[in-house]
């Protein structure tokens, strides 16, 4: 009978404890409900299940009949009208070498609008899903396992609803900072700049601190010592500002031109306002900075100038680089020099930046009025609307690519390149693996072209200026 009566007051607890662990259970699926918080829209690619941020998305949409666009980027599908606004379009399978299955024009596509900072883009995807609510701190770091794309690109992975998620960044993709990455950037870099300060502030030996001292003594008064000290620390906040508010690096590359330009500006503002307090001040102090006609038709006159620096060169194929290009402004000003410069030879021009919607939006330029009946005449022509635009062959000497110069490229050896205010706006690791990268690329002949205010070194290549015009080519 005690058996009986043990054995069901075991039942008993067993049952309590099962009560418990299921109301447990349904509490804490309860606090998972209400902890909720990230949601992320989901969809698919070839099969495998991924999402994006859903404060990336905009809205979704079915599109096709894309407005094609000559000699630009393979994953970029082409421009599309979105309630009058131009848009271009990104096919993610071809953006991460998935094979996509060829379909009738008149197919509609599967599409996310996504806002990137300013900036708006369509991405084709197979199939659109769900919206699904996650806790953040469920996302696991990334992994080469998951996924057929470069981990670069992955934010990371996610389980929900028994399907695991490839979370992509959409930032890393379309190659923007978040705030956090900026903030950690600008104070690598500035810590750098310290670095350099104190490295030129320190002597490198006793007598050498006891002789430069001496110098000191003998050159300046204390009121010019006290002056010149307070210069070089109005120099540093100077740099620190170009870097924090438009990531314009003080280096050897600029260091001469920003303590020239620093002294234009102490004449212009005065002591009590020589630093730089907004976008607006840093904006003003680097606008004598720019080269000439970075952002606008060449002149003839300037177009002389550029064409007297082209090398003379027999070859069959001239190949041309423009890391920055922009919006193709020089881009297409350099073909047309290039087809007049080199007529027996077939010219290539590799137009790269990191600004998707400036690569995407270059082919459909058109030319003002003034421009086309200027110098660029000869390699231009008259569309059916009666605007201007560029000619067949100057079209097809063109490629326009997204890509960060930062990175390696793929380019066959390259003839001339013409980069132009970019450096001094890329972190100095960067710069370095671009300069070597540019060293290693030019052939024996070649060229290489930087800002006007620029100044690079290169081991083994010396400088010559004509005009504003900085020409590097080999020793």
């Amino acid at each position: 009978m005690s058996t009986i009566q043990d054995k069901l007051s075991v039942l008993a607890g067993t049952i309590e404890d099962s009560s418990v662990s299921q109301n447990q259970s349904i509490e804490e699926e309860k606090k998972k409900v209400t902890a909720v918080d990230f949601k992320m829209v989901t969809f698919s690619l070839a099969g495998k299940d991924y999402a994006i941020d859903i404060m990336k998305v905009k809205e979704i949409a079915k599109a096709g009949n894309f407005t094609y666009v000559p000699n630009i980027l393979p994953f970029v599908r082409g421009v599309y009208n979105l309630r009058g606004d131009i848009i271009p379009i990104i096919d993610f399978r071809l953006f991460f070498n998935i094979e996509v299955e060829e379909k009738g024009d008149d197919y509609l596509e599967n599409m996310l609008i996504i806002s990137v900072g300013d900036r708006t883009f369509g991405v084709v995807v197979d199939v659109i899903d769900k919206v699904i609510g996650i806790q953040k701190s469920s996302i696991q770091p990334p992994h080469p396992l998951f996924g057929d794309i470069n981990i670069k690109y992955i934010y990371g992975v996610v389980e929900a609803e028994k399907r695991l998620y490839i979370l992509l960044d959409i930032d890393k993709i379309f190659d923007v900072r978040s705030p956090e990455e900026e903030k950690v950037y600008v104070e690598s870099m500035r810590k750098q700049m310290q670095a350099r300060q104190i490295k030129a502030e320190t002597p490198a030996s006793e007598t050498q601190e006891k002789d430069s001292a001496k110098n000191k003594a003998n050159q300046k008064t204390e009121p010019e010592a006290a002056n010149a000290k307070n210069e070089d620390n109005e120099l540093r906040f100077i740099s620190e500002s170009l870097l924090s508010l438009k990531k314009f690096v003080v280096n050897e590359v600029t260091d001469s031109w920003v303590k020239s330009r620093y002294k234009e500006w102490l004449e212009e503002k005065g002591r009590d306002n020589v630093q730089l307090q907004s976008e607006s001040d840093a904006d003003e102090f680097l606008a004598p900075f720019y080269s000439k006609y970075t952002s606008s038709w060449w002149t003839e006159e300037y177009a002389k100038e550029v064409f007297s620096v082209l090398p003379e060169n027999s070859a069959k194929n001239i190949v041309v680089w423009n890391p920055g290009c922009g919006k193709g402004f020089e881009t297409y000003s350099l073909a047309c020099l290039l087809s007049k410069k080199y007529r027996s030879s077939r010219i290539r021009v590799y137009g790269h930046d990191t600004d998707l919607l400036s690569v995407s939006n270059a082919p459909l330029m058109n030319l003002t009025d003034e421009a086309a009946n200027d110098w660029y005449q000869p390699f231009t022509m008259k569309t059916v609307t009666g605007e201007y635009t560029f000619s067949i062959e100057i079209k097809d000497s063109v490629m326009f690519e997204y890509h960060d110069c930062g990175n390696t490229n793929n380019l066959p050896p390259i003839d001339i390149i013409f980069a132009r205010d970019l450096i001094s706006f890329m972190p100095e690791p960067s710069q370095q693996k671009l300069l070597q990268e540019f060293s290693e690329k030019v052939k024996g002949n070649g060229i290489i072209i930087v800002g006007e205010n620029e100044n690079i070194e290169l081991p083994g290549w010396v400088k010559k200026s004509i005009g504003k015009i900085n020409v590097y080519s080999k020793a």
